[in-house]
């Protein structure tokens, strides 16, 4: 099972719509990908410590997609705050990871916006 992060906390998986869903690996071109139509696209990072999925991620919505766009696998709590600033909606992370870094360290990190390194600079 897996558990749905956004930035209010944790989430129950919903049901994948029938139609309109693509899922990306890590390696795939996001541009060979026909947008119309999708309301979302799940991208499967394969390893905390692979940022590929975080540039198909950035590139999607570099190529104009605005639909839902999810990171699935075993993202990092500490990972959270770059997933959403490259254009992730959510993160989609197996139960062993929520278990091992519970709800409240992703809350903290759910401010995102508020914790980059340019904000710091600029304040």
């Amino acid at each position: 099972m897996s558990v749905l992060v956004t930035d209010k906390g944790f989430q129950p998986l919903p049901e994948l719509p029938a139609t309109g869903v693509a899922d990306l690996a890590h390696t795939d071109d996001p541009a060979a990908l026909d947008l119309a139509g999708l309301t979302l696209i799940r991208v499967h990072v394969p390893a905390f410590s692979d940022g590929r999925g975080f540039t198909i991620g950035r590139r999607l919505r570099m190529l104009g997609y605005t639909g839902e766009l999810r990171a699935v696998g075993p993202v990092i709590a500490d990972q959270y705050p770059m997933a959403r600033r490259v254009g992730f909606d959510a993160v989609e992370i197996p139960d062993e990871i929520a278990a091992r870094q519970p709800e409240a360290q992703w809350l903290n990190r759910a401010n995102w916006k508020a914790h980059d390194y340019q904000s710091r600079l600029k304040a």
